[in-house]
């Protein structure tokens, strides 16, 4: 990734839908050029364009991070299972405390605790979970702000 690449992030992180036109102008080179560089950077998987909702908007109320504890269980597989569970939006593999953390997306406490008790603790290796529900969120944001080669 050059200099040209990162404005290009940088700028549809702001707009997703920014027409190649108004990017072309914005970075200054042509047309064909962003279209090129954002198949490219699409292609190679270093960026993706997604809509993102709010989870409460479309009947998701409450979320929730779980931290994971792996005992006799591979942390990797256990993260791999995770990551196939619908209410399971992000996984991630740690150092520290736990082995994984994952966030829980659910429609009301009830949910969140059959998710919890019926999915997560149920995969092999899971020895201990703790919970960390949210109370309210401070910051939701995909923008990295500004980026440097």
């Amino acid at each position: 990734m050059d200099n040209t690449d990162i404005a290009l992030l940088v700028l549809m992180q702001q707009d997703g839908r920014a027409s190649f036109t108004s990017l072309a102008k914005a970075v200054g080179i042509s047309e064909n050029a962003v279209r090129q560089r954002v198949q490219r950077l699409l292609r190679e998987e270093l960026m993706q364009i997604v809509a993102v909702t709010d989870p409460a908007n479309v009947g998701l109320r409450r979320r929730a991070m779980v931290g994971i504890s792996v005992d006799g269980g591979d942390p990797h597989e256990v993260a791999g299972r995770l990551s196939a569970l619908p209410n399971v939006h992000y996984v991630a593999r740690c150092a520290g405390r736990y082995d994984v953390l994952a966030e829980l997306v659910c429609r009301d406490d009830e949910h969140l605790r059959e998710v919890l008790s019926e999915d997560v603790r149920s995969i092999p290796g899971v020895s201990r979970t703790e919970l960390f529900v949210y109370l309210t969120q401070a910051k939701h944001n995909f923008a990295w702000g500004k980026l440097t080669a």
